[in-house]
């Protein structure tokens, strides 16, 4: 029994590594052809040696730099996103927490249609959005990017979700100390939902950072350009060198690895305990 506990065990996890490798793959050789000369990023595609950045060096990424101000789309793609992620995660976990924790007339079909709402892809409303933000005169402005997508159903939902869980013995002890509804909210509910926070803020983070359609359709000069408009521009000059691509593609991808890897543990903790109940 032990024997075959142990293969067991060895082979999920032999199979686990061999799964995660495969779909690791893509990236890994992106960041070995970043530092690949042009003439040796497609050689040797059908072997391993394709992994193998042969000949390194930055060269590449020094042309990134010097090609366009990739520090200020960066600075961009952060302020526009982050702006959205703090308005996101304070205007829909109050909206969340008015629906898992009060109750007022019409709060069933405030929720029925904050789910329906869910369904509807992006792109059914991009034309009404893009028509209303011209009406108001905000194309090429920070209000075009950002106000759009502060109030998010999916948001709504997941913070309802959380705070479902949360007792309401410990409301009621807030409540008792003297803590009315705005005081417990932000000094006893936001201080134990880290993780639903933490999920929220990586997955916008992850959605806007890697957005290009609205932000091509609203931002019209190089001023509030992302950096996914930025990578864009490798593809319109020719020749097109695929080395400065790959390295401003892992340039974009360097702020979304770090988050992972800091936040994953939150990650899977907000995912599990905003599961599908009540």
């Amino acid at each position: 029994m032990t024997k075959r506990k142990t293969f067991g065990n060895v082979a999920f996890y032999l199979g686990n590594t061999l799964i995660a490798l495969i779909f690791v793959s893509p990236l890994i050789w992106m960041i070995a052809s970043s530092l690949k000369p042009e003439a040796q990023i497609f050689k040797g595609l059908n072997s391993l040696s394709t992994f193998i950045p042969s000949g390194a060096s930055l060269n590449n990424y020094i042309e990134v730099f010097q090609r366009i101000n990739m520090w200020k789309f960066i600075g961009n793609s952060l302020f526009y996103v982050l702006v959205i992620i703090l308005l996101d995660l304070l205007v829909n976990s109050i909206c969340g927490y008015a629906l898992a924790k009060f109750e007022f007339k019409g709060k069933n079909l405030l929720l029925t249609l904050v789910i329906s709402l869910m369904v509807f892809p992006a792109e059914a409303i991009m034309l009404p959005m893009y028509r209303e933000m011209a009406d108001l005169g905000w194309i090429n402005s920070w209000a075009s990017l950002i106000v759009p997508f502060v109030a998010k159903c999916f948001s709504i939902y997941m913070f309802r979700q959380f705070f479902l869980d949360i007792p309401d013995e410990l409301l009621e002890a807030a409540s008792i100390d003297g803590c009315g509804p705005v005081k417990t909210f932000f000094k006893v509910v936001m201080p134990i939902s880290g993780t639903v926070y933490a999920t929220i803020f990586i997955l916008d983070f992850v959605a806007h950072w890697n957005d290009f359609m609205w932000p091509l359709l609203v931002v019209t000069g190089e001023e509030k350009r992302t950096i996914q408009l930025a990578i864009q521009t490798f593809f319109g000059s020719k020749p097109i060198n695929y080395g400065p691509i790959m390295a401003s593609l892992t340039i974009s991808a360097i702020p979304m690895l770090l988050m992972f890897i800091f936040l994953q543990k939150y990650y899977v903790e907000g995912i599990a305990s905003t599961g599908i109940k009540g």
